[in-house]
């Protein structure tokens, strides 16, 4: 009987070894995977190189390892990463998702396909808000501020391109003329508004009415004039930057110009053909012999000293009891428009930077018109674009103005470098936060936090829009140093270095308007004191020692604001 029970155990435990030896074989089968998962299916409008989320793969084989391959080349899968290519950006008006194949691919060299869904997220991205008043209307209006960029626009493209062949065709006669021409664009007198033609670029519109019906001049918002709210009194000794400070005013200096130019046209009149200091003969009457070019001068003064002051030292302030940001927020704007007071401040101000409501959708090549060929951007995105597809281009909301382009230059020039800005970002997403955060509470007035959010949003405006302007002064502090290098040869070019002169100069003027400026009054005083009011353009010695200080002028700017050195070198 034990023999028997000993025979059976042995019977037993070979028969268990046998079963789980199958068991075991079946274990080691290799199948392929079921499924795939993605941990988050969403992506938001006009982000980049953003990881979407994480795939898994659903398997019988607890020790497989996975591969995930996508057929679509927006995406890239890095390890078990989803993520969109580099420069892939979605815009959520155009496509709100997309069916994407992922393959995965076990370690056994099996695979299973699925079409997984990506939903865009819409972003608030474009400068647009409905009217709590008014079903179905618009809460934004600024088109007093593109007419006056309009003004400003038509006014250079007249001293640039019309001004000389009026004076030789016998359309202006005298000095006076001259003054009185210039003056329409500046001083627009409400006869002239009404019969005000666009020529500086092709529109909708025709007239300056057909961009603002009520008159507009250039002289009423000139920084001085229009004091209501302005941090200096500039018609009384603190402007600074031209001569001595308090010598002249914002609008004094305008007429300073318009005088100058006034008496380069009298020469022409008279046959005189005059010559640069470095000998060179002058053909352009808005060149100056001294080497400062009178309509680059005057398009940046009025620049900054209309649209950079009105919007960061008026529409945007809050230190002035019923001004900017403190205007009221409850009731309609004059009784009857779609927007609050506070909202068309706001408004306003926005106007001044001169982007368009769909800014964030151009890239910075676009912004900057420096689209060339369809490899670096879109021919039609060139500086402006018919965006509602109508088949015309609307100067109030497809045209892209003043610093807007600016910004973009920079960040175009630091592009590659170590630490790359991004000015017309931080500018256009605060402009529509800040516009936000007024939308949602109107009817009610702004409570403490609110207005404190609301002015955290300017203060990032406002130190945007300054790096933009100050890096766009170091741009030109560059430029005239690499054209002061040519001095003494052939190569130097008298045109070029008092154009780029003027833009410097011009441009940083402008430093001063800005209230929340992290350029200290001292600061600003040494940058001219080293630019002076025209390049030294009369022996080499002299360039050399001016290009020094030059370089000086540059060092105060990157000091006050924190520039990166790299970028500053480079812009």
């Amino acid at each position: 009987m034990k023999f028997q029970k000993n025979i059976i155990s042995a019977a037993i435990i070979l028969a268990t070894m046998t079963l789980t030896a199958c068991d075991s074989s079946d274990d080691d089968k290799n199948v392929a995977p079921t499924d795939i998962a993605l941990s988050n299916n969403s992506v938001l409008e006009n982000t980049s190189n953003t990881v979407i989320g994480t795939l898994s793969a659903t398997d019988e084989n607890s020790t497989d390892t996975f591969t995930f391959t996508v057929s679509d080349e927006r995406f890239t899968v890095v390890g078990n990463e989803l993520t969109l290519a580099e420069n892939t950006v979605f815009d959520y008006e155009t496509e709100q998702s997309i069916d994407i194949e992922v393959v995965v691919t076990d370690s056994g060299a099996l695979s299973f396909t699925k079409t997984l869904t990506i939903e865009i997220t819409d972003a608030l991205d474009t400068y647009a808000f409905d009217s709590k008043f008014i079903t179905d209307d618009s809460s934004v209006s600024y088109t007093g501020q593109i007419a006056r960029h309009a003004l400003i626009a038509e006014l250079a493209h007249y001293i640039g391109n019309d001004l000389k062949s009026e004076l030789d065709d016998g359309t202006l006669m005298s000095r006076d003329a001259v003054i009185a021409k210039l003056n329409k664009y500046y001083r627009t007198s409400d006869l002239q508004y009404d019969n005000f033609p666009i020529t500086f670029m092709s529109a909708k519109q025709t007239y300056i009415t057909d961009i603002s019906s009520s008159p507009k001049n250039l002289s009423g918002k000139m920084a001085g004039n229009d004091t209501g709210g302005q941090h200096k009194d500039w018609n009384d000794g603190e402007f600074a930057g031209w001569g001595t400070k308090g010598s002249t005013t914002p609008e004094g200096l305008i007429d300073i110009l318009f005088g100058q130019l006034a008496d380069n046209a009298e020469q022409h009149l008279n046959g005189v053909v005059r010559q640069s200091v470095t000998g060179d003969d002058i053909t352009k009457v808005y060149l100056n012999s001294d080497g400062t070019d009178l309509k680059q001068l005057i398009q940046k003064l009025l620049l900054v000293g209309i649209t950079y002051s009105q919007a960061t030292d008026d529409y945007l302030g809050h230190e002035t009891e019923g001004k900017g940001l403190t205007t009221n927020n409850i009731g309609q704007d004059g009784g009857s428009k779609p927007y609050s007071t506070l909202e068309h401040q706001f408004d306003e101000g926005f106007g001044y930077f001169g982007a368009t409501p769909d800014y964030l959708a151009y890239s910075d090549t676009e912004i900057a018109g420096k689209v060339t060929s369809d490899d670096n951007g879109r021919s039609d995105w060139n500086g402006k674009h018919d965006s509602n597809n109508d088949g015309g281009i609307d100067l109030t909301s497809e045209v892209i103005f003043g610093i807007a382009a600016n910004a973009a230059k920079r960040d175009l020039g630091t592009a590659s470098n170590t630490s790359p800005t991004d000015y017309t970002a931080q500018i256009m997403n605060a402009f529509i936060s800040g516009r936000k955060i007024i939308n949602d509470n109107v009817g009610s007035a702004l409570s403490t936090q609110q207005l404190e959010d609301l002015k955290a949003q300017r203060d990032i405006i406002a130190d945007g829009w300054e790096r933009a302007l100050a890096t766009t002064v170091v741009h030109y502090i560059n430029e005239v140093h690499s054209d002061l290098s040519k001095f003494g040869t052939d190569d130097f070019n008298f045109e070029d270095t008092a154009k780029h002169y003027s833009e410097l100069k011009g441009f940083a003027l402008g430093l001063q308007f800005n209230p929340y400026s992290k350029v200290t009054d001292e600061q600003f005083q040494q940058f001219h004191t080293l630019v002076a009011d025209k390049p030294v353009l009369d022996s080499e010695d002299n360039v050399t020692a001016y290009q020094v200080n030059l370089l000086a002028a540059r060092d105060i700017i990157e000091t006050a604001l924190s520039l990166d050195n790299e970028n500053v070198q480079n812009w």
